[in-house]
């Protein structure tokens, strides 16, 4: 493509050569004026001269024409996945693009898109990913846009100005329009609950499609345990009680029943995790015959603020007969039967410290505290001599929970306690500091109770290797034995002192089944786009966990081993939604994103998000599955100014863009082609004078 053009390029300043053009001219009208001979050739003359003074040049410059630019945004977000979308999206782009391909020269962008954790939107994400493509493309070169979407974009601008070009945007949208879909969507879902009492959660189930059902039944399940099934009202608010049993996250399920021919059931279940707090917990401590750890316990337990401590101290030892009636020992009496009786379900965990049966507690008080044990609650006797001698507690009804039995005898003899191969796993003792290295970097005791182990796990050991801290599961409660009462001396800094804070705060926080404290237990996290998986087992091999996504997508992972005890894996993903992981014995949920995605809020394809937009830009919005199949339109490209659509077909803006690749100039008066009509001029007025 060439284009031709004339430029001037004076001899003489421009100023010189007006004036002398002028000059020229005067001179010739006199002479035409006065009808002179000659008086044409004359003005033809000074014309060619005053000519040559601006230096006339014809330039030619030699152009390439650019192609237009054409963006195809493909639509890869969650939704695209459902029903037949993919393979609509698939097939579009693939004719689009060979169809774009072949107008000629026309330079095809193909943008996967859609939104997902990397963008670090929320929803369908179609105009950002547009906008960028494009953004190095003036916008007299772009031919137009076509988006391949179900038409559920969140990201829609209010007006054309915004798209940054002036070409028109089409959409093909996937999809049936016949869809139907339900959802359950949450109203008030809390976040917190107090153990032991209910909470509320607030939901919709919301349908829609032609010919739905006006009620729906809906499934509410607590850490994957049917707890109630009802029947609702479409579209109403409702409402159900969920108990919280236990501190930690307590996994909370709604579902909705499906319905025949719905598009997915991917949101027809919420699920939720609600953080059960204690309001207070309940601790009782009772204290045999005065002694040093006394002091070590109290303090623990009150500088614990969510901890009502509520203790007392039998201050007579069991060798002292003086016969003064029991309940003339104290100023105020031991309220026994309210305790362990009336109020026993009342606390959380019962503590004995050094305590020996002196006939202050009835047999019936110790059956009670093994029923409350079995039914949740906690135990733990922190014992010296007393669980050796004939007042143990061995002797009561507690010996059906008790973890060890008692030889009878005490190891008086100096050791280091140390963590055993299995508490190595637990997660009470793993990595308390000091306990990695062998012996033990802290101070030594003196004493360990003489048992045999009946069941649980010894995770410390005392003594020749003698079980020293037992920890057992009975029903739903936990019962603990720390078999020593020389933990003081860690806290008296003996020998350097020991960790008794970590190890004594673990052990009443497993007793109270924080969840953390837990040796079996499956937990996920999601940070960004990464979603880390943990096991923590007490076995020496952990098995796979299945990762199941917002879209029905599975993955297995194999777990690998962090620590002793704990194993875990990272996954990485796009989908943003509820990640549920699974092991075949335990479930945990993880979020990626946002807590509640717009993606599964409208799950049905619609084109009318996208209608105003596209009709502004002249672009057309049409739906790829007819009842026939599935009907992909033919591109053309037209003129501005043209329409940009039609029955069967959509149009893209045909650009004139060009750029210079290179420019010729002749200079028309330089060389021997201006002295030529300079001399010719002259000889034909030399010739005409002179005759």
């Amino acid at each position: 493509m060439s284009d031709f053009s004339l430029q001037f390029l004076p001899l003489l300043s421009w100023p010189v050569v007006i004036g002398v053009a002028v000059l020229a001219a005067a001179v010739a009208a006199l002479c035409l004026l006065a009808r002179l001979r000659g008086a044409w050739l004359r003005t033809l003359v000074l014309g060619l001269f005053v000519l040559s003074l601006t230096g006339p040049i014809l330039t030619r410059e030699q152009r390439a024409v650019l192609p237009n630019v054409v963006a195809l945004v493909v639509d890869r977000s969650a939704s695209q996945s459902l029903d037949e979308r993919t393979r609509q999206t698939d097939a579009a782009r693939d004719e689009l693009s060979r169809q774009i391909k072949a107008l000629g020269n026309t330079e095809l962008r193909v943008v996967e898109a859609g939104g997902g954790v990397k963008s670090g939107a929320d929803g369908t994400q179609l105009f950002a990913p547009l906008a960028t493509a494009l953004s190095d493309v003036p916008p007299d070169r772009v031919g137009g846009a076509i988006l391949l979407t179900d038409g559920v974009v969140h990201d829609v601008p209010a007006r054309a100005a915004a798209l940054g070009f002036k070409a028109p945007l089409h959409a093909l949208i996937t999809g049936r329009e016949d869809e139907r879909d339900r959802q359950i969507s949450l109203v008030e879902a809390p976040r917190f609950g107090l153990v032991k009492q209910a909470t509320t959660i607030r939901f919709r189930v919301v349908d829609r499609g032609p010919n739905m059902p006006s009620t729906a039944g809906v499934i509410l399940r607590r850490d994957g345990e049917e707890i109630a099934r009802t029947t609702v009202p479409v579209g109403e608010l409702s409402s159900l009680q969920v108990p919280i049993e236990h501190a930690g996250v307590n996994v909370v399920e709604l579902e909705a029943e499906t319905v025949p021919g719905e598009l997915s059931s991917v949101n027809n279940r919420a699920v939720l995790q609600i953080e059960g707090i204690r309001e207070k917990m309940r601790v009782l401590l009772v204290s045999g015959e005065p002694n040093a750890g006394e002091r070590t316990w109290r303090n623990l337990l009150k500088a614990d603020a969510n901890v009502e401590l509520v203790h007392f101290t039998i201050l007579r030892p069991p060798q002292k007969g003086d016969g003064t009636p029991i309940n003339e020992l104290s100023l105020i009496q031991f309220p026994t039967h309210r305790l362990f009786d009336e109020e026993i379900n009342r606390f959380d965990l019962i503590i004995f410290d050094r305590y020996a049966q002196e006939g202050l507690l009835p047999a019936a008080y110790f059956d009670n505290m093994t029923e409350f044990v079995r039914n949740g609650g906690a135990i733990l006797l922190a014992s010296g001599a007393d669980y050796a001698s004939e007042n143990s507690l061995w002797g009561t009804g507690l010996a059906e929970i008790l973890p060890a039995s008692p030889s009878g005898n005490v190891l008086y003899q100096p050791y280091r306690p140390e963590i055993s191969p299995l508490g190595k796993r637990h997660p009470v003792t793993r990595d308390l500091p000091g306990g990695n290295v062998n012996p033990p970097a802290w101070g030594q005791w003196f004493t360990t109770v003489e048992t045999k182990l009946r069941e649980g796990s010894a995770v410390m050991t005392g003594a020749r290797g003698d079980p020293l801290l037992v920890l057992a599961h009975q029903g739903k409660g936990r019962v603990a034995l720390l078999l020593s009462d020389h933990a003081w001396l860690w806290a008296r800094g003996y020998e350097g002192g020991g960790p008794h804070v970590d190890l004594l705060r673990r052990l009443s926080h497993w007793l109270l089944k924080e969840p953390d404290l837990d040796e079996e237990a499956l937990r996920a996290r999601a940070v960004g786009r990464d979603i880390t998986v943990e096991r923590q087992t007490m076995a020496e091999t952990a098995a796979p966990v299945e990762l199941t996504g917002p879209n029905g997508e599975k993955v297995r992972l194999a777990l690998k081993p962090e620590k002793p005890g704990l194993w875990s894996a990272v996954y990485s993903t796009d989908v943003m939604g509820l990640w549920r992981a699974e092991d075949g014995a335990l479930q945990a949920i993880t979020n990626v994103g946002p807590a509640n995605p717009r993606e599964f809020q409208d799950l049905l394809s619609t084109p009318d998000r996208l209608k105003g937009i596209a009709g502004e830009t002249g672009g057309s919005v049409e739906r790829l599955a007819t009842a026939s199949g599935l009907s992909i339109p033919a591109v053309r490209a037209v003129g501005a100014g043209s329409a940009y659509g039609g029955s069967g077909w959509i149009g893209l803006k045909r650009s004139e863009a060009s750029v210079v690749q290179g420019i010729d100039t002749i200079p028309l008066f330089a060389g021997l082609l201006g002295l030529a009509l300079l001399l010719g001029g002259v000889t034909l007025l030399w010739a005409r004078e002179g005759r």
